[in-house]
């Protein structure tokens, strides 16, 4: 079982992650969107460095900042984020990718071209001998009535094949306008709406009988305990990625690690 208390920020570096205990890696919300971002580069350096020696990626979401269809895979951005996810993937490292809120249209061709497993929201693994549920983290938003409603209609199969019926252009543009939308409507919400429901966490790992949670979307990167039915759980909600900061969580037989990337 790995330790609950084991959250030590800025306690490793890049270079002294790289060990040969076998260790599993998560990253969330890179919210990719232009090739020569200083994100994207240090996406690069990630999956060229600290990625290829561990023994599973996990993306838990919202990798990209949209993905609009699987025939935009070769536009420049994504080809080249699938060949360094591919490169990933060739050296012998299990890549995993679980939808977000903005890449769930993310689908067989995006599989391919990366060598990456599409994982459904929520999945439960075993991480070193912990029952771990993984999610992306939205659908523990309940509070946010909004949200859930936009969510369920846009993950219909009559609106996504709709929407993939439209030009590449026209896909683009709707997105823009939802995404400002969304922004705008942020400002009127409080920040508590658009955290995770307390209640909606103790249900998950209640329904999915887990010890440990890891998660993304709120940008809240951090470590909590709580109880479910009388025994301490775990929730590390993992980082987003912006100019000052980025971060992943290492797992390794005996602890969870946040790595500081940025």
């Amino acid at each position: 079982m790995l330790p609950a208390a084991s959250f030590r920020p800025n306690a490793m570096s890049e270079r002294d992650h790289l060990r040969d205990e076998a260790h599993v890696l998560f990253i969330s919300d890179l919210h990719l969107s232009d090739l020569d971002s200083p994100v994207t580069e240090r996406f690069t350096r990630f999956c060229r460095s600290i990625a290829g020696s561990c023994e599973s990626l996990y993306i838990l979401g919202d990798l990209f900042e949209f993905w609009v269809g699987d025939d935009t895979a070769d536009e420049p951005l994504n080809r080249h984020v699938c060949a360094e996810l591919a490169r990933v993937r060739a050296t012998g490292v299990r890549v995993h990718f679980m939808h977000g809120n903005r890449d769930f249209l993310a689908g067989p061709g995006f599989s391919a071209a990366a060598e990456a497993t599409l994982l459904p929201d929520p999945t439960v693994i075993d991480l070193h001998g912990t029952r771990t549920l993984l999610m992306h983290g939205d659908l523990l938003c309940t509070d946010d009535l909004a949200y859930q409603a936009f969510r369920r209609q846009v993950r219909t199969p009559e609106v996504q094949r709709q929407f993939l019926t439209l030009s590449v252009e026209a896909r683009k543009a709707r997105v823009g306008q939802t995404r400002a939308e969304s922004e705008r409507v942020k400002r009127e919400k409080s920040e508590a709406i658009m955290d995770v429901s307390p209640e909606a966490v103790t249900a998950a790992m209640r329904e999915h009988r887990c010890d440990l949670l890891i998660h993304g979307h709120t940008h809240r990167p951090g470590r909590h305990e709580f109880e479910v039915d009388g025994n301490v759980r775990t929730r590390w909600v993992l980082s987003d990625w912006t100019l000052e900061r980025a971060d992943c969580l290492c797992a390794t037989r005996e602890a969870i690690t946040r790595i500081q990337l940025a």
